[in-house]
């Protein structure tokens, strides 16, 4: 019997892709599967990106048993992170003023650095390792990680074509490559920043087949079935929290996370909703507008969602898929609550003669409904309060709905009651909300633009959200929508100015 296992580990995504479909046994910390040991048990091992590297959670024991399987030439596949974790060294010191490097297995000879990518991708080939055996064309799949730069003497196999990195455009053209995948010197051990590598590419899948002489394919994709049963059966990783069965939805609900500006912890609410939701059984699709698709990871680690090829909504030039094939997608999935985290200002762009170009023109497009956050802890809870009131009436006049304003890191609970009757006298918006100022949230290991640890961050955010707002009440804040119409310039300025 074929053995294909998939590190479940605090802090992966085992849930982000399907691997091919190939998965056919969970592997924990501990490096043991149905109580052996994965090296005596498995024929090849997948280890699925996340926050490995910052979590820090890869115990001896199956550091080990990644060595030893290494050595008798099974294959092993890390992706993203996975791929770190076989490198000699990572730093993770983005905006440190010293590095902070991170050991690795050693297994494949290169280092990591800082570098953000979050690109659909073609990747050009170089033949050293079986799994890329007659593989003449591009590959196909994504980026999206903080971590990327590559350096090393490792034998190639891929490089990706990218548009923009470090939230800049390479150039006009976007033809610019940049080192993704390589292998140890027997080929076995293989790393890829590309997301998606063994689901969009049919050749590589074969390879893999082939090289463990895989005869018993339907008990593979039996077993798969299995494996993403249980995958489904807990929210995030190790946490014991249980999903019950519901009766699904008869078509999805859209709802909008957006905001006054950056900063204001829209991927912090987005992610505890998402959880929280999921928690009650939901199946919850997660979107972003523009191309920073690294900002629902999160909460993709709760709901163990896969990252779509819609899950970034095109603005402009940037990102995936435009509104109008996202919302067709996803009125015939089988999704019950989709949330939308919006970019920067809801404003942001909206006067740019690329339409759309903000999250507002999103909103508008579709009829989506919308929550409406703002930071409270730059310009103090009476700021917050005059600005929102005033971005809602202006989202008003452009036909968004605002079901809530909400203020986070409230600080003073005092002054917050104060303010609710201005907000409410402000604007059409009934229901304001708030959450507290959590502690730590200005530390490593919480800030998304900087070193995230998935199962801190996630934890804290869905405890908050729970503790704190009323979760069937924001449920019912998402409605049914469909893509009507997308404003040209001319319109969105005759009704802003």
């Amino acid at each position: 019997m074929t053995k294909i296992g998939l590190a479940y580990l605090n802090g992966s995504v085992p849930g982000f892709e399907d691997f091919g479909n190939l998965p056919t046994d969970i592997v924990k910390e501990n490096g043991l599967v149905n109580g052996l040991k994965a090296s005596k048990e498995l024929d090849a091992l997948i280890i699925p990106g996340g926050t490995l590297i910052e979590s820090n959670d890869i115990n001896m024991d199956l550091n080990s048993e990644i060595k030893k399987m290494a050595q008798d030439g099974k294959p092993i596949i890390g992706i993203c992170a996975g791929f770190q974790l076989l490198s000699n060294q990572i730093d993770i010191g983005r905006k440190s003023p010293v590095p902070i490097v991170k050991e690795g297995l050693g297994l494949i000879d290169v280092n990591f650095s800082p570098l953000i990518t979050s690109d659909r991708v073609k990747a050009k080939v170089f033949d050293n390792s079986f799994l890329v055996k007659n593989q003449t064309e591009d590959v196909d799949g994504f980026h999206t990680h903080t971590y990327g730069k590559i350096e090393g003497d490792a034998k190639p196999l891929f490089y990706s074509k990218v548009q923009r990195m470090n939230y800049g455009d390479t150039n006009k053209k976007g033809d610019y490559n940049i080192f993704s995948g390589a292998c140890n010197d027997d080929g076995n051990v293989i790393g890829t920043m590309i997301h998606g590598i063994l689901d969009e590419n049919p050749i590589l899948v074969e390879n893999l087949k082939e090289q463990i002489d895989i005869q018993d394919l339907d008990d593979i994709y039996n077993r798969n079935i299995q494996v993403k049963k249980f995958l489904q059966s807990e929210v995030g990783i190790n946490t014991n929290i249980k999903i019950p069965e519901i009766k699904p939805l008869k078509k999805p609900k859209y709802l909008m996370i957006g905001s006054n500006g950056s900063d204001s912890g829209k991927t912090f609410i987005l992610t505890g909703i998402a959880g929280a939701i999921r928690k009650r059984g939901y199946k919850v699709a997660l979107l972003k507008v523009g191309p920073d698709v690294r900002d629902i990871i999160p909460g993709l680690y709760l709901t163990k969602g896969k990252m779509e090829d819609f899950s970034s909504i095109k603005i402009g030039h940037l990102g995936w898929q435009d509104i109008e094939s996202t919302v067709a997608k996803l009125n015939s999935s089988d999704y019950d609550i989709v949330l939308i985290e919006g970019v920067m200002s809801v404003f942001t762009g909206l006067l740019n003669e690329k339409v759309p170009y903000s999250a507002a023109e999103i909103a508008m497009s579709s009829n989506i409904p919308m929550i409406l956050a703002t930071g409270v802890n730059k310009g103090g809870i009476e700021s917050a309060a005059i600005d929102i009131a005033s971005h809602a009436n202006m989202l008003e006049k452009l036909g968004v709905s605002v079901e809530a304003i909400l203020l986070n890191k409230v600080y003073n609970e005092n002054i917050f009651d104060n303010v609710v009757p201005y907000i409410r006298n402000n604007t059409n918006v009934e229901k304001v909300l708030k959450l507290p100022k959590m502690k730590n949230a200005d530390t490593r290991g919480f800030i998304p633009e900087v070193e995230i640890r998935y199962e801190l961050f996630t934890s804290y955010a869905m405890d908050l959200i729970e503790n704190n707002l009323n979760v069937d009440e924001i449920i019912s804040m998402a409605r049914e929508v469909e893509f009507e119409k997308i404003y040209s310039f001319d319109e969105i300025k005759s009704k802003v100015i």
